[in-house]
């Protein structure tokens, strides 16, 4: 009788398969097992500890938009810059190349990082890093109670304060 073993690719399935099992036969435990008493406070949609009012689709500004964009720039930066540091770094490769291969990397990331310097210039002069405060708009109100009325209570409680 011949022993065949599984390839590769058929041990991958088995764990992609045990994986599946994994969390179905968990979700079918906690199903069978977890108390069923449902209420108005647990039916609730919880949002930071405050009851959410309102549309999820709400405006935001777009400046947070633009705050992702240059972050995701500069994040690909860093990404870009460990492995030039890792493969030109090697100091076998500047000593064969009596030290010609040092300075072409040097150059080349002097290159790469200007370029990402001039479109933050760019980014910059256009305004497009500047946080602008919202200008919040109030209008005057006139109570129909006198401000004297309103000097009295205030009077009083810091009587009862002292």
């Amino acid at each position: 009788m011949e022993h065949t073993e599984i390839s590769e690719f058929g041990a991958i399935l088995l764990f992609i398969i045990g994986g599946f099992l994994f969390i179905g036969v968990s979700l079918l435990a906690s199903w069978l097992l977890r108390p069923r008493r449902p209420n108005p406070e647990k039916l609730a949609a919880y949002e930071c500890g405050e009851e959410a009012i309102g549309n999820a689709w709400g405006n935001f500004n777009i400046k947070f938009y633009l705050v992702a964009l240059v972050f995701i720039l500069f994040d690909v930066e860093i990404i870009f810059l460990f492995p030039w540091a890792t493969v030109f770094g090697q100091a076998a490769l500047i000593e064969a190349s009596n030290g010609l291969w040092g300075w072409f990397a040097l150059i080349e990331m002097f290159i790469f990082i200007g370029m990402l310097a001039i479109g933050l210039a760019y980014v910059w002069a256009k305004g497009h890093l500047n946080w602008t405060k919202s200008f919040v708009q109030t209008t005057p109100f006139t109570s129909k109670v006198p401000e004297q009325l309103y000097q009295q209570i205030n009077q009083k409680y810091e009587r009862k304060a002292s």
